[in-house]
């Protein structure tokens, strides 16, 4: 590309007579040395320029942004974010830079080939800017595959000191600067970014963006021979227990089965690492009863694991026969004190915490004395072989708000129910990834630090973990808005929010079914003058979204009162107007057209 565009400058110059002939050779020579000279893709940690990472005692031996200022060796090791080692994260695993504080450890992109092979969905980089007042670093970088052809990608670094925390990685307690410490919150990012599925990588050039810092950079693997079963979304990090020596025996409900089985635990919004000390798997018989005896997990062959800060570790591949629509038992033993722990909070199913001591193994329930409506750092079951997931991204009608508890009657059990039994499409485990009180546009729980706000961040910012990292996703259903109505966004806002999924999703491969806002009048801000109509504006976005939406599913004409359409049928209504009962949920799920779901 490069001697051919060269070249057709030189003919052209001496066709014009500007260049005499000896000068337009030695010009030519000197291009072809240059292209000859430059050097082939080489290993990131080869590029590394620049010193991110200090010792507390030595600040001034790193500069990350240059000020002076630089990340604390001794936080990252806190948060288990130590030198070498490997982390999950959204799916994607990368190895935090080999290298002593003070070392360079990280790239500033300015167009470098980074050597990087692999097959998957996605790329993954370990990012931060320094842009200050600009407030993120970013630019287009191509990605090259093993079939001669390139793509081009958008990689944008929030500020490592004024980013947002909601879609932080990790977040450090202090900035180390050559006049002391401050006490100041420090972030890095994992971003993520499609890649054709179907072909090899096999090297990336970084964009030349000024004040983008690349630590890491990996192809995110694509899930092959699992589909989810299970899922719930990380909510919040509120103070819990504490549980120290404690087993949680947690109560999950699959959609579909299979012969194998794995689970995920995620540390989201975490600071500090949390230690598994042994892991179990059981169907349930009843309360926190196994039928048989559980089956012990390991993780990377071992029967602990210790999951870092803002990082996730998945169970290895287990022979066990899963079945489909039933209640499994998932344990595991927290040696160590746990005050606060990430998790979903409306479970609207009981759990269990044992009395002090290892009890994963236990099949009685003896030792499980006190329960929970939550579920703390289990995120995700998966079972071998079936066809991918469909993936519902709502707030509290799809998390099950109002549903009668321990019943799995919320409308994505329904629905999965219904897949089920049928043979015109694909069997898809089902995922819900509703969060009761969660907004498209806006942060509920600001991602960071101990919370009694268990709303989550917004659809926006949980798009890559609650939706494109999980296993197998096919499709995704959005279903919300209620919320940012209720609180005063308005439609347009709305709109745009949906918008944007759409077009990330997309990107993914996904296909995306949009679903209309149900009628809430009569419950406190729903009344509130121009909800409802902010609520129709929407609803009419989705119903004709020019092609955003591939396709529909009109739940505010399924529940809405024919005579009153701002209102729910009060047959439909849990009693509060917002949130349908038991039998507007089935009547959610039973509507909808299953061929909508399929690719």
């Amino acid at each position: 590309m490069h001697r051919r565009t060269w070249g057709t400058a030189l003919v052209l110059a001496l066709f014009a007579g500007l260049l005499p002939l000896a000068t337009a050779e030695a010009a030519a020579v000197r291009g072809g040395a240059r292209e000859a000279a430059r050097p082939g893709p080489l290993p990131l940690e080869r590029l590394f320029d620049n010193r991110a990472v200090s010792d507390d005692a030595h600040p001034g031996a790193a500069d990350f942004d240059g000020s002076g200022s630089s990340l604390s060796a001794q936080d990252l090791s806190a948060a288990g974010w130590t030198a070498g080692r490997t982390l999950a994260v959204d799916g994607a695993r990368l190895r935090i830079p080999r290298t002593v504080p003070g070392a360079p450890d990280n790239v500033r992109a300015d167009g470098q080939q980074v050597r990087v092979r692999g097959r998957g969905d996605a790329l993954a980089f370990l990012v931060a800017g320094t842009a200050g007042e600009a407030g993120e670093a970013g630019g287009t970088g191509t990605v090259r595959y093993a079939d001669g052809g390139r793509g081009s990608y958008r990689l944008i670094a929030p500020d490592w000191r004024s980013g947002p925390l909601a879609t932080k990685a990790v977040a450090l307690p202090h900035i180390n600067t050559p006049t002391g410490q401050l006490t100041e919150k420090a972030r890095l990012y994992v971003v993520t970014v499609p890649v054709s599925r179907t072909r090899e990588v096999t090297s990336v050039d970084l964009p030349r963006a000024s004040g983008l810092h690349v630590f890491a950079l990996s192809v995110r693997a694509a899930t092959k021979g699992w589909t989810g079963t299970w899922s719930a979304s990380t909510a919040g990090y509120p103070a819990v227990g504490p549980w120290a020596d404690r087993t949680v025996r947690l109560v999950v409900h699959t959609s579909t089965g299979g012969p194998r089985v794995r689970i995920r635990l995620d540390n989201t919004f975490a600071g500090s690492p949390v230690r598994i000390g042994s892991a179990s798997v059981a169907v349930q018989e009843a309360g926190a009863e196994a039928r048989g005896e559980p089956v012990p997990l390991s993780f990377g062959g071992r029967g602990a694991t210790e999951i870092p800060a803002g990082a996730q570790s998945f169970s290895d591949p287990l022979s066990f026969d899963v079945p489909a629509d039933a209640n499994l038992l998932v344990s595991f033993h927290l040696p160590d004190t746990v005050a606060a722990a990430p998790l979903h909070r409306l479970a609207v199913q009981r759990s269990y915490v044992s009395e002090p001591g290892d009890h994963a193994a236990d099949g009685s329930a003896a030792s499980f004395t006190s329960t929970i409506t939550s579920w703390p750092l289990l995120t995700g079951v998966d079972v071998s072989g079936g066809p991918g997931s469909v993936v519902l991204l709502g707030d509290s009608i799809t998390d099950g708000e109002k549903s009668t508890q321990d019943a799995n009657l919320r409308w994505p059990n329904v629905l999965a129910k219904r897949l089920l039994a049928q043979d015109d499409v694909p069997r898809y485990g089902v995922l819900n990834q509703g969060i009761s009180a969660n907004r498209v546009t806006s942060d509920r729980y600001p991602g960071d630090g101990v919370s009694t706000d268990t709303g989550g961040v917004s659809a926006l910012h949980r798009l890559d973990r609650d939706v494109f990292a999980q296993t197998s996703a096919r499709t995704v259903v959005v279903f919300q808005g209620v919320n940012d109505v209720r609180w005063g966004a308005s439609a347009g806002q709305v709109i745009a929010g949906l918008r944007e999924i759409t077009q990330r999703a997309h990107a993914r491969g996904l296909r995306v079914v949009g679903a209309t806002i149900t009628p809430c009048e009569g419950e406190s801000l729903c009344s509130a003058a121009g909800v409802d109509a902010a609520r129709q504006a929407v609803n009419a976005y989705v119903r004709d979204s020019g092609g955003d939406f591939d396709a529909v599913l009109d739940f505010d004409a399924v529940v809405r009162d024919p005579a009153h359409p701002a209102r729910m049928l009060p047959s439909y209504d849990s009693g509060d107007h917002l949130h349908p009962g038991d039998a507007g949920l089935a009547a959610l799920a039973e509507s909808v057209d299953l061929t909508s779901l399929v690719r």
